[in-house]
């Protein structure tokens, strides 16, 4: 079953949206939190976001712009203004569609199941990871923090990965090594060290203070 993610502060529409998608074997759950649309992103991870450009806080043209800094996930803007002005700042913002209110149901399921098949039926979906603000997408490997790309190697992805996947967990040293290098065995244990410290340093360079924490003698982990 296709997730999909109502950014709608009208709680009726939103509502009416859900019971209808249902129906159609889409499951819907509606944003809570507008201040963090996107920390509400990462958790749920939907297949398809519908967003109203006239939210609290920030618009939707922010929050889609957001979106699209760590997933190409598809994006249908929803709302009552009408004017090419509008619908052309959503299509520049990222949005995959643009349907106006009041709208008929039947037909923006249609775009929505239109919209899923082309994405899906060519591919897997990216995931999120979110920790502490920041959102690595475990497919490309990025890593964005306050509007910001961290640029990662592919070690340094590796180790974030693997500790963001098991957060909350120790993550013992010979795991790391495993993950990284696919054996413990021939590789310096200073290596794995070495690694985390770099890391750590370019973390802590964008803001990302105390991030990775270090357990000695068992590994390290988020939390």
């Amino acid at each position: 079953m296709y997730k999909c993610l109502i950014v709608e502060d009208d709680r009726n529409i939103a509502e009416g949206i859900k019971a209808l998608a249902g129906r159609w074997s889409i499951e819907c759950e509606i944003a809570e939190d507008f201040r963090n649309v996107l920390s509400e992103f990462a958790a749920r991870q939907p297949h398809i976001v519908l967003l109203d450009i006239g939210l609290p806080v920030y618009s939707g043209y922010y929050w889609c712009g957001e979106i699209r800094k760590v997933s190409k996930v598809p994006v249908i803007f929803i709302s009552s203004a009408s004017d090419n002005m509008n619908i052309v700042m959503a299509v520049n913002m990222g949005a995959d569609d643009y349907i106006v209110k009041p709208f008929d149901g039947e037909v923006l399921i249609a775009k929505m199941q239109a919209l899923l098949r082309r994405t899906y039926d060519f591919g897997g979906q990216a995931h999120i990871l979110e920790h502490k603000g920041a959102f690595l997408n475990t497919e490309d490997g990025t890593l964005l923090y306050e509007g910001k790309n961290i640029p990662l190697t592919k070690n340094e992805h590796r180790i974030l990965l693997c500790l963001m996947e098991n957060k909350g967990k120790i993550v013992s040293r010979d795991r790391l090594m495993l993950k990284l290098w696919k054996t413990h065995r021939f590789v310096d244990d200073n290596t794995l060290t070495v690694n985390v410290g770099r890391l750590r340093k370019k973390l802590e360079s964008f803001g990302l203070v105390g991030f990775i924490t270090t357990k000695p003698g068992d590994g390290y982990l988020v939390e």
